[in-house]
């Protein structure tokens, strides 16, 4: 949960995760649905799959115990090559070198290595430097410090040199280049992209959702549907629910961010006179009623929209 997502976000995200999943193979037994509900609101759901599916792995083929080895933690989905490392240090006290956004910026300044992490001479680098500074004995503790260093201390910005107890041997300091370090990637022009999202409302008053494919943004999460470029709301509906809206009604637009580009969503709201009949409730499609819990994960700002939509509705 930590990845690319700060501690206070994660941490009432954390304790319900594990008050529901206090173990492997309760994690493992459960469905996608709930654990991406669990996940709902936390962003970047790739996460959640891949959790879900080391645990369902962890028990068929490794007894339900968490592997012991590198190379098996490694070809877990969603363990790469450091998280493999810190889990053997953390938990086992085994010697193994991690590489995670803090150490590398720790690393980068303490031994003023120029050039970006993102590029594999420098990687390769900053590997072979995390492996030589991993002690033989206390490895659990060396492992945690050193991202706590880069954490609280060896900061992106403002680093607090002062209060830093390796300070007096960093390169980095003594060059009076650390805050440039580590080297920024040249980033490419951020995209933006705009998508029309249909709310489309039943004659009872339900709400029509659809669960994305398994893959992709939002993987495996409920939404709206979406309109194609050059369709109307009006063809949609002929094509889908066999009937055309009685009221067509665009709401506020929701601006979100994604790491590489921003997403305007455009809801334009529908309503049906015979409910849209058509479609029924299945793996794909369902008809939602605001009194009901939702049977499984919704992106954040989708969630956003349906709670205004439905509080209109109640007021």
């Amino acid at each position: 949960m930590l990845q690319q997502t700060q501690v206070r976000t994660v941490i009432p995200y954390y304790l319900r995760f594990v008050e529901r999943f206090p173990s492997l193979r309760a994690l493992a037994t459960a469905e996608i649905d709930e654990v991406l509900a669990l996940w709902s609101g936390l962003g970047y759901y790739a996460r959640a799959r891949n959790l879900h599916r080391a645990a369902r792995l962890v028990v068929e083929e490794h007894g339900g115990e968490l592997p012991r080895t590198f190379d098996e933690l490694h070809a877990l989905p969603g363990i790469g090559r450091s998280t493999a490392g810190a889990i053997l240090a953390q938990a086992f006290g085994e010697r193994h070198a991690i590489l995670d956004g803090n150490v590398k910026r720790v690393l980068a300044r303490w031994h003023a290595i120029e050039g970006s992490p993102a590029s594999a001479a420098v990687l390769k680098e900053l590997w072979a430097r995390a492996a030589e500074h991993t002690p033989a004995t206390r490895v659990a503790e060396y492992t945690q410090a050193i991202m706590d260093l880069g954490a609280t201390v060896c900061t992106r910005s403002r680093p607090r040199c002062a209060l830093c107890p390796v300070a007096v041997d960093c390169a980095a300091r003594r060059l009076g280049i650390e805050h440039s370090l580590p080297t920024k990637r040249g980033r490419a022009a951020r995209r933006s992209r705009s998508l029309t999202v249909l709310v489309v409302q039943s004659g009872e008053g339900a709400t029509l959702l659809e669960r994305r494919p398994a893959t992709g943004i939002w993987g495996g999460l409920l939404s709206f549907p979406e309109l194609g470029a050059g369709e109307s709301a009006a063809d949609w509906c002929r094509a889908r629910l066999g009937e055309e809206p009685t009221a067509a009604l665009p709401l506020a637009e929701v601006d979100h961010a994604f790491t590489h580009f921003d997403l305007k969503l455009k809801p334009l709201k529908l309503v049906l006179a015979n409910g849209g009949r058509k479609v029924m409730d299945d793996a794909r499609w369902l008809w939602y009623k605001a009194a009901e819990p939702l049977p499984g994960g919704i992106a954040a700002p989708i969630g956003k929209i349906l709670r205004e939509v439905l509080e209109a509705e109640s007021a």
